[in-house]
């Protein structure tokens, strides 16, 4: 079960054997909301629904990983193992929330995967359809679930789609992964004004490269110089810019894709 250390200013989580630090940002009060998460078994997944359980929500991970049970029970949070390119799979996670609590407001579409580095002229039909399959497939039949069951509770509701920053400026080197992130963001733009009217909010985040275990450690220098800021980012920033457009707080913003990326898509 949940076990965490608290200071002024983070909470330690226990999982699986290991430390987990979260920083504490402003609080943002969720304890009406309903969330689910999907990856939300590690990595950026993992520090939303952290954040988004620290600001009150009740939060439901959904994973492929075998370790979603484990992960989920760690920082007191429900669970549905899934497989994201599956729409059968992915209406269950979002009836799991509703189960478990009977509703959903908030949907974050996580789940990703980075793919094979290929150019245009070494790309494979295999690797390009696999990584379009859960990056892009997988974060449309996410937003059509969600907002499905929004529609049917007729209360409006929030959806977070995880882009990146080559969604907004390419990478050469892995034309899947640049044509799937950039496919999210238009996404974004045409979910989040088609039901605007209804109180249907859908914007995305673009993260740049963010402290990880996948980003291999002998690599993060290397791509801290590609950001003007000078580092690579840490996931609790992600995840406290999601929390935000989640919230009330942010109830004008809609279709929108918001960079997380130390400037590098400013120059």
């Amino acid at each position: 079960m949940l076990d965490k250390r608290m200071t002024d200013k983070t909470v330690t989580y226990h999982m699986h054997g290991e430390e987990v630090e979260v920083r504490k940002t402003v609080k943002i009060d969720m304890s009406d909301k309903v969330a689910l998460v999907t990856g939300g078994a590690s990595g950026l997944g993992l520090a939303t629904a952290m954040r988004l359980l620290l600001n009150g929500a009740k939060v439901v991970i959904a994973d492929y990983s075998p370790k979603v049970q484990e992960v989920a029970e760690s920082i007191g949070a429900e669970w549905i193992r899934m497989d994201v390119t599956k729409e059968e799979e992915v209406q269950a996670a979002v009836q799991k929330a509703v189960d478990c609590y009977g509703k959903l407001n908030i949907a974050v579409a996580s789940a990703g995967i980075g793919g094979s580095n290929c150019n245009i002229a070494e790309e494979t039909y295999e690797n390009w359809m696999k990584v379009n399959a859960v990056d892009y497939t997988g974060v449309m039949l996410t937003d059509k679930c969600a907002i499905n069951q929004f529609l049917r509770q007729g209360t409006g509701g929030v959806v977070i789609n995880i882009a990146s920053m080559f969604g907004l400026v390419a990478v050469p080197s892995n034309v899947a992964y640049s044509a799937a992130k950039g496919g999210v963001v238009n996404m974004t733009k045409a979910a989040g004004t088609a039901f605007a009217d209804q109180g249907i909010r859908v914007n995305c985040v673009c993260p740049g490269v963010i402290n990880t275990p996948l980003v291999p450690q002998s690599e993060k220098d290397a791509y801290a110089a590609l950001h003007p800021s000078g580092r690579i980012g840490e996931d609790w920033e992600v995840a406290s810019i999601i929390a935000f457009l989640c919230s009330d707080d942010a109830r004008f913003i809609t279709g929108a894709a918001i960079p997380v990326d130390g400037g590098y898509t400013g120059v």
